[in-house]
């Protein structure tokens, strides 16, 4: 019986039918969990936190590799469902926690050496990467299932940057691991899904900036998409455009960029010659 086949039995048997309102999808080609337990590199004593486990299928094979897995899952049906199957099976180094994992208090994660391994609701996706990217104990990495443009924007580079990307960059470096087609999933989606890699930089590998004010500086910029970064700047700061663009040519920029244009590097160019007004 292949995975396709043992989820139907499986929603079939428990009266299972996904919640669109959830965001559930389960993935029911084997070879994409494979994949997300390689690009984890899961040793025998990590911790794996995983995230939407679903009907259990990659808990379990991320059971056979590491030292224990959290599996948090916000649907109480699939929650009793995985206790009791994993009891059942003696599967003793998986809890099954029935929580919101937006809303688990970070006091939770304050003593785990983890990973994270998440299948999301694609609904989630930016406020669960704020959360873990941000988080006083952060993950050492994270191997996502995510909508594949979501995927290809975090990864973006000049001139394609967002909020988004540079987010993340700030805080990691990430790589697309493989697409995933929406006939991967059931039920399938109207989108095509990526694995994505995420590699939490160190503390000596952040940048050596107030963050909150980078990002307050950030947002200024992105503020009108279609509008010349010397205009937003201008109106955020309260600059005339002529001012903004005398820093823009002082430090090396085409007056007319626009935000998605430059880089995390170029932008932290930018924050020495604007923190006056953000810090």
């Amino acid at each position: 019986m292949n995975l396709a086949q043992k989820t139907f039995e499986l929603a079939r048997l428990y009266g299972l039918n996904p919640d669109h309102s959830k965001g559930q999808n389960f993935l029911i080609e084997a070879e994409f969990f494979d994949l997300a337990i390689a690009a984890a590199q899961i040793k025998p004593t990590d911790t794996v936190l995983e995230v939407g486990p679903g009907l259990g299928f990659l808990t379990e094979k991320l059971s056979k590799v590491s030292h224990k897995v959290w599996a948090v899952e916000l649907d109480q049906k699939l929650a009793e469902l995985l206790q009791a199957r994993f009891l059942t099976e003696k599967i003793t180094n998986v809890e099954v926690l029935n929580a919101d994992i937006l809303t688990v208090p970070d006091n939770f994660f304050a003593n785990l050496d983890y990973k994270i391994v998440a299948n999301l609701p694609y609904n989630i996706t930016s406020i669960f990467l704020r959360k873990f990217l941000t988080a006083k104990n952060k993950p050492q990495s994270l191997v996502l299932m995510l909508q594949k443009e979501v995927a290809e924007r975090i990864v973006a580079l000049v001139p394609h940057m967002s909020l988004l990307a540079l987010s993340v960059q700030f805080y990691a470096t990430a790589e697309i691991i493989a697409v995933v087609p929406a006939a991967a999933f059931w039920p399938q989606p109207e989108v095509n899904s990526a694995l994505i890699k995420i590699i939490l930089k160190s503390e000596n590998e952040l940048p050596a900036v107030d963050a909150a004010a980078f990002f307050r500086l950030l947002k200024i910029g992105f503020s009108a998409k279609r509008k010349m970064l010397k205009n937003n700047l201008g109106n955020g700061f309260h600059l005339s455009p002529t001012e903004v663009e005398k820093i823009l040519v002082e430090s090396g920029y085409n007056p007319k960029a626009r935000a998605q244009e430059l880089s995390l590097s170029d932008w932290l160019i930018l924050f020495a010659k604007f923190s006056d007004f953000v810090l």
